[in-house]
């Protein structure tokens, strides 16, 4: 009944009129209440703004919504989807805005709310808000209803003289005006009909009374600002606003300068500017903080230069207006030492501080005058007080202040070290001392914490240096820090220079077919490794210049680059999380052989680095550590590949890096040596070792090389190989499967990794050990005499031969050939000993002619420079091997009758042409890089943590500081400091002469 007299729901003024409808009730003799009118009229406002934002609806663009309905379709998925399981607008809009909509009054709330705000309830997945949306208090109709009587907005604009028009094109004061217009306005306003016309009343509000209200209200700078009335002169009026704040009419303090060419203290226009908006108070033109800039400095002059008259009454003393501050603290402190007179409740007031606003310049970003301009009055005061108190002694005084203030903000720590200092305890070591230990000792930061709050405990001093200050030093030496350039620019590598460890798993999708990554790698970028070891080779580098006189060469710079890389074996460990990965890891790393720089006026280019210690674990820089089977080619190709990309880019491009205060260029040569024999079949796409094709470096058989040991030429190269691949891969000529492989010489697999046609040293040296160790025990047994020898016959003889070499040489039996082991057994002793148990005298004589050639021979490919370290060898060294190889194919061609190993067809028939090539060969070798292995396995122990990729790059962290020039030099340096040792122990100072202790790094 009561729904058919009111009509449609929600319709309260039709409910008010009792049914009836408006023209009926306004008819002959009727009279609608002013009031149910003036509630229509504000309903009808009221549904055309937001619930929740109170913006007008027709303004935004999207639909409109209910808040008291229930969610549409679309909506209800959505949020069911972000795990929301309302089903209502008023449970979303409690959780999202806070706000409780059950309780709205049509008369008093919006019925809708806008789109906007939709969008920002489902973005919030009904639980929370992304948006700033600041819901408004929503007030029931009265008579000062700020939607149906608006009134119009004081104007802030200043006046200007009488008959002059308003400036048509000035902005109106943004709608966040701090100000309740259901109240009269404060002090200051007044209310002006303006002449006959009839209307709503227009606040206006004089710029005097405005800017005390702005000083009352926002700027609270009555008290720390000078006031225009000290002013000695009469001053013109505009001048006087010129010098004037246009906030709060003072005297301008640290003055601003916004676009429009107005002044403001800078305190004050960024109050003014939170308060009421990005605008100019002035002019209303659009100013942000970002906008303030500092005046003329001639204008500056001009109001420093201000006359006023001291504030304290009874002093009448003329100033200047940059001389009031110092001047009434003058003032404070006659008060302090006078008879206990209050002192003056004004005087500090008139100081003219900075308040709030963009902070003045650091104290030490300034020049050494310009602290000391700062400070002043502080010395000033320091100074007093430590003539009166300390006897003259300022430098205590700051330094016990400064120990104060660190032991007020909780900075017990850099409390203790000044502390320290100032009692004459502070003596310590060098942060890089103290990195270097910890990194020689392989010290987790557990244990080196410990040494130091031990030490520092016992001994009373602080000599080693914390860990936060290790970890600087660590930055300023790891890859990533300095700052370097490409010309040109790198091709598909990044520019930026501070790159850390990254993962080595990028790229990995499109090299390997999608397949899931089964491995952890960490490596550093290629070219922010080699610009951070030539950093740490500065002091080396700058002292060859010196030695040859070119300090000024900024140009023409040759780096040569000497590549490593090898399988780790076995590196399981019980410890650490992720995923399941192989117990198997290999490391790419690299050596900065030698830098040279071709100067002006000379032909040959002048060599002012050279490595001393190539071969050492020292000098060997990690570049990639990774978990994965070095036999495994795919992975190895996907790992390997973003190295090999970085490495062909730097190869067109030269580095630009400041060493010395220059800027100099380098161009950088590398040369892949440092692999073993499995792991260039590995990179170049060969055969395995057992394969028919026998070496790397020529095409010859198994067969061929037995037949003929001594002439041998190099001919495989990484640009033949890959093309004897395509060849592989396409099969060209529809040949058989034995007939391809006889045409590719053995190549099955696609290189990806240029090696430089060579002989690893090490690993030749550990193969051609193994055979004479297989010689020995076919000469015990006399196998020339015997066709087919029984596995139990070869056992036993390998007994004896065990047994003979322990006892003689003390030569524990291994299971599988090591260097230390080679290096002892390739001795005349170990003949000498092995020949008492050859049975003939004839065979007793040739092996021992058959060792003392390969004596001979050997130093020619050990040596770093054999022209230099053995010329005698190196010039015997073709007829030395002609007469090893007669040997083996006479003497012992029951071993060698079609037959022969890779590295022994190597030392035969390659040394001599890789020598006259290279100059070199053990110099290039992998010793560096197999001494690596011990070091991986020590700082995987010392770093040990639950998640395998975070010890990794620790690891790679660590061998890296491992390998620095600069922690070797302070090693160096400290390692026979007796003083650091015997203040560790005992902190009883004792004489230099009496001290005879060294510090043994290890023993730390």
């Amino acid at each position: 009944m009561l729904a058919d007299v009111v009509g449609p729901p929600g319709s309260l003024m039709k409910l008010c009129l009792g049914g009836k409808s408006k023209e009926n009730v306004e008819g002959p003799g009727y009279r609608v209440d002013q009031k149910l009118q003036e509630i229509d009229t504000h309903m009808n406002h009221l549904r055309a703004l937001c619930r929740l934002c109170g913006s007008t609806l027709r303004k935004l663009k999207g639909p409109e919504h209910e808040v008291q309905g229930a969610l549409d379709e679309s909506s209800r998925i959505t949020l069911r989807r972000m795990g929301c399981k309302a089903t209502s607008w008023p449970e979303v809009i409690l959780k999202v805005f806070k706000v409780d909509v059950t309780g709205d009054m049509e008369s008093v709330h919006p019925p809708s709310f806008c789109h906007r705000c939709w969008m920002a309830a489902v973005r919030g997945g009904g639980f929370c808000s992304f948006s700033r949306t600041r819901v408004p208090e929503w007030s029931p109709h009265s008579s000062a209803c700020p939607l149906c009587s608006p009134r119009k907005k004081p104007s802030f604009q200043r006046r200007g003289r009488k008959g002059r028009k308003p400036r048509c094109g000035a902005l109106r004061l943004v709608k966040r005006a701090k100000r309740d217009p259901r109240h009269a306005p404060g002090a200051g306003g007044k209310k002006s009909t303006g002449g006959p016309r009839q209307g709503p009343a227009v606040w206006s509000v004089t710029p005097g009374a405005q800017r005390a209200l702005w000083v009352r209200t926002i700027t609270y700078c009555e008290t720390d600002h000078v006031g225009a009335r000290l002013l000695l002169e009469d001053l013109p009026v505009d001048f006087l606003c010129s010098v004037t704040c246009q906030v709060c009419d003072h005297l301008l303090s640290d003055p601003v300068q916004s676009p429009c060419r107005h002044l403001f203290c800078r305190g004050c226009i960024v109050k003014y500017i939170r308060a009421l908006g990005p605008h100019c108070p002035a002019c209303t033109v659009p100013c942000g903080p970002a906008d303030l800039t500092a005046p003329a400095k001639a204008f500056l002059g001009a109001l420093h230069s201000l006359p006023l008259l001291c504030p304290r009454e009874g002093c009448g003393e003329r100033l200047r207006l940059d001389s009031v501050r110092s001047h009434c603290l003058a003032h404070h402190l006659e008060e302090e030492e006078g008879d206990g007179r209050s002192p003056l409740k004004s005087f500090d007031n008139y100081l003219p501080v900075n308040k709030g606003g963009r902070p003045r310049q650091h104290l030490l970003s300034l020049t050494r005058r310009a602290q000391k301009h700062r400070l002043r009055e502080l010395k000033s005061q320091v100074k007093v007080f430590a003539e009166k108190e300390e006897g003259g002694d300022v430098k205590s005084v700051c330094l016990t202040l400064f120990l104060l203030a660190l032991r007020a903000g909780s900075e017990h720590r850099q409390a203790d070290e000044l502390e320290a200092m100032m009692q004459g305890r502070g003596f310590g070591l060098h942060p890089a001392v103290c990195l270097a230990i910890r990194v020689n000792t392989f010290l987790s930061c557990s244990q080196y914490h410990k040494m130091y709050r031990t030490v520092k405990a016992t001994s009373g001093r602080q000599i080693f240096q914390p860990l936060h200050t290790l970890r600087s030093t660590e930055k300023t030496l790891l890859p990533g820090y300095h700052t370097f350039e490409w010309q040109p620019a790198l091709k598909n590598v990044s520019q930026h220079c501070q790159v850390g460890i990254i993962d080595g798993l990028s790229g990995w999708a499109a090299s390997v077919d999608d397949t899931p990554a089964n491995t952890i790698t960490r490596r550093f970028r290629y070219d922010v490794a080699l610009a951070s070891a030539l950093m740490d080779l500065e002091e080396d580098i700058l002292e060859g210049l010196r030695e040859r006189g070119l300090e000024d060469s900024a140009a023409g710079f040759s780096v040569m680059v000497k590549e490593s890389c090898d399988g780790m074996g076995d590196v399981s460990e019980k410890h650490g999380g992720g995923p399941a990965i192989p117990e198997k890891a290999v490391r790419f790393s690299f050596t900065v052989m030698s830098v040279s720089v071709r100067a002006e006026g000379r032909g040959e280019a002048v060599t002012v680095f050279r490595e001393a210690k190539p071969n050492s674990e020292l000098s060997c820089r990690p570049l990639s550590l990774m978990f994965v089977d070095e036999s495994d080619h795919e992975t190895l190709t996907a790992i390997l590949g973003p190295v090999v990309g970085e490495r062909d880019a730097m190869k067109q491009s030269r580095l630009l890096l400041t060493l010395g205060g220059l800027q100099r260029s380098f161009r950088f040569h590398f040369r892949g040596t440092g692999y073993d024999e499995k792991m260039v079949r590995e990179l170049e796409g060969l055969e395995a070792s057992g394969s028919t094709y026998v070496c790397t470096l020529c095409d010859s058989t198994r067969a061929e090389a037995s037949s003929n040991m001594v002439l041998h030429s190099i001919t495989r190269s990484h640009d033949e190989n890959l093309e004897r691949y395509e060849v592989w891969r396409t099969n060209p000529f529809s040949e058989s499967a034995e007939e391809l492989r006889d045409r590719v010489k053995g190549v099955s697999a696609k290189p990806f990794m240029e090696t430089q046609p060579t002989l690893d040293a090490l690993h030749c040296d550990i193969g051609n050990a193994t055979e004479f160790y297989k010689i020995f025990q076919d000469e015990i047994g006399e196998v020339f005499q015997k066709a087919n020898p029984s596995r139990q016959e070869r056992r036993g003889w390998r007994a004896a031969l065990d047994k003979q070499l322990r006892k003689k040489l003390k030569l524990k039996p291994v299971m599988r050939m090591n260097g230390n082991y080679a290096r002892r057994l390739m001795t005349q002793e170990a003949v000498e000993v092995v020949c008492e148990l050859v049975p003939s005298e004839e065979r007793r004589r040739a092996l021992s002619e058959l060792m003392g050639l390969y004596i001979q021979m050997k130093p020619v490919w050990r040596a770093s420079c054999p022209a230099k370290e053995c010329p005698d060898q190196l010039c015997r060294y073709s007829f030395n091997s002609q007469r090893f190889a007669e040997l083996l194919s006479t003497t012992f061609k029951y071993r060698y009758d079609g037959k022969i190993t890779n590295y022994l067809h190597k030392t035969l028939a390659h040394v001599p042409e890789i020598i006259e090539r290279d100059g070199s060969i053990g110099a290039w070798a992998s010793e560096g890089n197999e001494s690596g292995n011990k070091l991986f396995r020590r700082f995987r122990k010392m770093n040990a943590r639950q998640s395998k990729a975070f010890e990794l790059e620790d690891v790679l962290k660590h061998h890296w500081l491992y390998t620095s020039k600069y922690l070797q030099k302070f090693m160096e340096a400290h390692k026979n400091s007796a003083k650091a040792l015997q203040a560790t122990i005992d902190p009883v100072e004792t004489q230099g002469d009496e001290v005879d202790i060294s510090l043994d790094v290890p023993d730390f």
